[in-house]
């Protein structure tokens, strides 16, 4: 397996810097090749802007990127360090991303890794998205670390449910994209955490990163489950991330949770 750690932390000796190490060591040991890109090291520009697209404009007078990146791709024009990550995206069978939790969600310098890498035209493109994604037939996951305790990120925690805070990159980035996607590993508060506990997430995320292959991914609803309005049929019980059905069928007893013929139908 071909495996690609995108790797954003400031401080290589900080304890994602740890958790990636401890990747690097684990897959390779396990016979599998490893690329890591170490956006501040690489000195990562993060702003997608029109220097990202060289060549004649489409319109002079306005800039629109989508078209732009499209034109961009399809020319041979791509700018040597956003080609330079896309070869490695082509390549791998999985993306990691490894971060530190601010403000709920990526460093800025991440997310303007995926603005300026996956491009319209090489990572995306009309109908082609989530079933259909461009980068189908591969996998994806997040590690990540919190400053903050995990009860905090329980569905009743006052920052809120951790699956619900990576939807936009669970399902927004990689199944947007096509991938399948693997349930997080996230190290909670361990900078306040003893060495024998922060070893101890390291041993975890270890033996996590042996089973990848055979881990089940994430659920996402197919295409099937969506009307032409791309909104849930009604009576399709929403099962993934942020959505909610209001159409779908209620436990009378429990609003909150599906009636029992239609859990039945979902299960």
């Amino acid at each position: 397996m071909n495996v690609l750690i995108v790797f954003a932390h400031p401080e290589p000796h900080s304890f994602n810097g740890a958790l990636k190490d401890r990747a690097v060591q684990v897959l390779e040991q396990a016979g599998h090749a490893v690329v890591v890109r170490d956006l501040y090291r690489l000195g990562w520009k993060s702003a997608l802007d029109a220097d990202d697209l060289p060549g004649t404009r489409l319109d002079p007078g306005f800039l629109d990127v989508s078209k732009e990146q499209e034109r961009v791709s399809a020319g041979g024009l791509t700018p040597a360090d956003i080609l330079a990550e896309q070869e490695k995206v082509a390549w791998c069978d999985l993306v990691i991303f490894q971060f530190p939790m601010w403000w709920f969600g990526m460093p800025a310098i991440l997310k303007g890794w995926v603005d300026r890498t996956m491009a319209r035209g090489f990572a995306y493109g009309a109908g082609r998205k989530y079933d259909t994604g461009m980068l189908g037939g591969r996998r994806a996951m997040v590690c990540a670390t919190t400053g903050t305790a995990s009860s905090l990120y329980e569905p009743d925690g006052i920052d809120g449910a951790i699956d619900h805070i990576l939807w936009p990159v669970h399902n927004g980035i990689f199944r947007y994209l096509g991938f399948d996607v693997l349930p997080p590993y996230v190290a909670w508060m361990p900078g306040r955490g003893s060495p024998e506990e922060r070893e101890a997430y390291l041993e975890e995320y270890g033996k996590r990163l042996l089973t990848l292959e055979d881990t089940e991914p994430l659920y996402f609803h197919p295409a099937a489950d969506y009307g032409p309005d791309e909104r849930l049929k009604p009576g399709v019980v929403a099962r993934s991330g942020f959505q909610w059905n209001p159409a779908a069928p209620v436990d009378p007893v429990d609003p909150a949770t599906p009636a029992a013929d239609e859990k039945e139908s979902t299960s």
